[in-house]
């Protein structure tokens, strides 16, 4: 999906973000605002194992996750790691899952704010008219996600 900035801790990956659309520089920007009071220690190869595991050449991901988020967004984002790949939800059944009927808006919001793109499946994610709405990272980046997993579910 082109190149990723994939940041940890010795608990788990915290954040990915893809740079093919927005750049490298503004990724690395949006990434460190998300975190702003961390320490950021640049070191390919700290963080490898827990990359492959995150992305195998073959099987499904295993790769532990470090979460910091508020209540709903911790909600949203497990909902996400329950849609099943190569299958899609909507901004509008999400809230109903997560038993939040009316909070379409702060739904849409947390799938946004989703720190661990592609491992939180936030790309799965559409517009009520089944439309592909937004991407953090762009919607060329979405559109290539959703094209593999469907290719690799069928």
């Amino acid at each position: 999906f082109g190149p990723a900035l994939v940041m940890g801790t010795e608990r788990g990956i915290c954040g990915i973000g893809f740079a093919a659309e927005t750049g490298a520089e503004a990724t690395m920007t949006d990434m460190l605002g998300r975190w702003p009071n961390a320490s950021f220690v640049e070191d390919p190869t700290a963080l490898r194992p827990q990359a492959e595991a995150a992305f195998p050449a073959e099987g499904e991901a295993t790769a532990k996750l470090f979460l910091i988020g508020a209540p709903l967004q911790i909600k949203v984002w497990e909902a996400l790691l329950h849609v099943p790949t190569g299958h899609v939800t909507t901004y509008t059944d999400i809230p109903r899952v997560i038993g939040r009927p009316k909070a379409v808006r702060a739904v849409g919001t947390a799938v946004g704010r989703n720190p661990i793109s592609w491992l939180i499946p936030c790309h799965r994610a559409l517009r009520k008219s089944g439309g592909l709405g937004g991407y953090h990272w762009g919607l060329p980046v979405k559109r290539t996600m959703l094209a593999w997993e469907t290719a690799e579910t069928a």
